[in-house]
């Protein structure tokens, strides 16, 4: 839903009622995961999407309902050999999806969870999906603060304990309780949805690929960085909006800059004066990806210069150089197509290999 949350909270914003659908759960090959949304606004405005089109025109028509009756609706789509035109999944797989009416009214929360999102502050939604209590009441979790209910003070407790424990990683997930928040019984289904921080790419070297990189980064969803030692290479004017610039040593920037477990970091100098006590640094730190730029002799050079300045086999064997995927790439935004694709494949566990070449689910489940 995060990349709804400008358009939708400028509708609630303008009191503007609209039906907001999300996946809540998925079996075995699915085009789009747990937390994927679509809203329909009153004229028939459209935003984001469920199922990439297998299921949208069903689901605009529930959304629609909803905000005319006020109420929730759960609805699970699979596929349908007996009846080739009801609405279904071609890939053979199962969403559930959850629609249910937004208004200011009915929703006061709204339009702070919206802002939380929007500005990088962690939440988690607690909707309920099934069972007595109301379906799509919500429930907003801050790191300090709750509100909204569930519709029992014992179920609000629960669920709010457990929002706070998916907070950090950004969890999503349909959990199970008791009408009073009772472990170990499935009476009630809540989805609870988390947002965290955007993840972060940093991106060293402000060289002609940076421009690229920093773009796709944008567009996948990071929140991107770009630094390089030389102020007029490090220009604001030379990247996309959405990038923070910075002028200064890599190896000093990273070493006063928080990474996690989902920070990608490419290094695009391919320079030893700054690659070498960068990677030192990248390398013995938490990150999801780390990627270095450059032929395979230097490479081979970067390695033996990592290897003296006293870098180990476990951490030599996180880089990945050269950086990107196989694609044959010649210009910079061939290369960063390329990047993106190795980032995504190791995010996913993907092979990379042609899908035509391969076997299995073409969507398969989240690693968890």
């Amino acid at each position: 839903m995060r990349e709804m949350c400008a358009e939708l909270e400028r509708w609630y914003a303008a009191r503007i009622p609209f039906g907001l659908a999300t996946v809540v759960a998925v079996s075995r090959s699915a085009p789009r995961g747990p937390g994927a949304a679509m809203a329909v606004g009153p004229d028939g405005e459209v935003v984001g999407s469920v199922s990439g089109g297998c299921v949208e025109s069903a689901v605009f028509e529930l959304a629609r309902e909803a905000v005319t009756s006020g109420e929730a609706r759960l609805e699970t789509y699979g596929c349908n050999d007996e009846d080739p035109f009801a609405a279904g999944l071609t890939c053979g797989g199962e969403i559930t999806v959850l629609v249910r009416p937004v208004t200011a009214a009915r929703d006061p929360l709204f339009g702070a969870v919206a802002a939380s999102v929007m500005g990088g502050e962690p939440v988690t939604v607690a909707t309920v999906t099934d069972g007595p209590a109301p379906r799509g009441s919500t429930l907003a979790v801050w790191s300090a603060t709750v509100a909204g209910g569930l519709g029992s003070r014992g179920l609000d407790a629960a669920v709010a304990a457990d929002a706070r424990g998916g907070l950090a990683p950004g969890a999503t997930e349909l959990r199970q309780y008791g009408p009073g928040g009772e472990r170990r019984e499935d009476a009630v289904s809540v989805f609870l949805q988390s947002f965290a921080p955007p993840p972060r790419m940093l991106v060293f070297g402000a060289v002609d690929h940076a421009a690229a990189v920093a773009r796709i980064g944008d567009f996948l969803g990071y929140r991107v960085t770009v630094c390089d030692a030389r102020p007029v290479f490090a220009a604001p004017h030379r990247f996309p909006d959405g990038a923070e610039v910075v002028a200064d040593w890599p190896h000093r920037y990273l070493r006063g800059t928080r990474t996690d477990e989902r920070t990608v970091i490419c290094v695009l100098t391919h320079d030893p004066r700054f690659d070498v006590p960068l990677l030192c640094e990248a390398l013995r730190r938490p990150a999801a990806y780390i990627g270095a730029m450059g032929s395979r002799r230097t490479h081979e050079d970067r390695l033996r210069r990592l290897v003296d300045a006293g870098l180990v086999g476990p951490e030599l064997a996180r880089l990945r150089s050269p950086i990107g995927l196989d694609l044959g790439a010649r210009t910079p935004q061939e290369v960063a197509v390329s990047v993106a694709a190795e980032i995504v494949a190791l995010r996913w566990g993907g092979s990379g290999a042609p899908l035509s070449a391969t076997s299995g689910a073409v969507h398969p489940r989240p690693v968890p």
